[in-house]
């Protein structure tokens, strides 16, 4: 079984390597929120379980550092103040923890990262709806099946895979490349 899943693994990286939709789709995200940091705006991300814990770490990684001693570039992770998020599930729904924390702190010229290895997570979906209300661009990172989410989405990344542990093991993958770029955009070639 171990040797079966890297082999399945090694094949999904494979498929994305091939893929030039998706490396273009890639390309655009870096590039939407490159323009969106330099012109003084933020990065908002929100996902669900595993990919709640993507949002975070991507967070720090753009705050923090990646690969170079830099000025932190604008990141926040939708899931991480427990009082919002069970403030909002108690007095509206679990639905609406990201779009309360969009229409609030989001604005023009920010961009708002979902991340949804099933592509309709109804959390991300309403915060999705809020984002276009306040003309903030979108970007899904997703696995191969489209779904609700993707028709609100500016650029959409679709990992390939329909595996839900193999669809984080490549958004992870996609997420590192992309914090890459924007940080060589930004400050410089590695």
């Amino acid at each position: 079984m171990i040797e079966s899943r890297i082999r399945e693994t090694i094949g999904n990286l494979e498929n994305l390597a091939g893929d030039d939709k998706t490396i273009a789709a890639i390309s655009e995200a870096a590039d939407m929120i490159t323009g969106a940091v330099k012109s003084g705006n933020k990065l908002m991300i929100c996902g669900n379980g595993g990919s709640a814990a993507d949002a975070q770490h991507m967070a720090g990684e753009y705050l923090c550092r990646f690969y170079k001693d830099r000025a932190p570039l604008p990141a926040i992770a939708l899931s991480t103040d427990s009082s919002v998020i069970t403030s909002i599930s108690n007095n509206y729904s679990y639905s609406e923890i990201f779009s309360r924390q969009v229409e609030a702190i989001g604005k023009r010229g920010d961009v708002l990262l979902g991340i949804s290895t099933s592509g309709s997570s109804k959390n991300v979906l309403k915060a999705f709806e809020a984002a276009r209300r306040f003309h903030i661009d979108t970007i899904l990172i997703t696995g191969a099946l489209e779904k609700d989410i993707a028709l609100l989405s500016d650029i959409t990344v679709k990992a390939p895979s329909i595996d839900t542990s193999r669809i984080q093991e490549i958004h992870l993958f996609i997420e590192h490349i992309i914090c890459e770029i924007i940080e060589d955009r930004t400050y410089g070639e590695n």
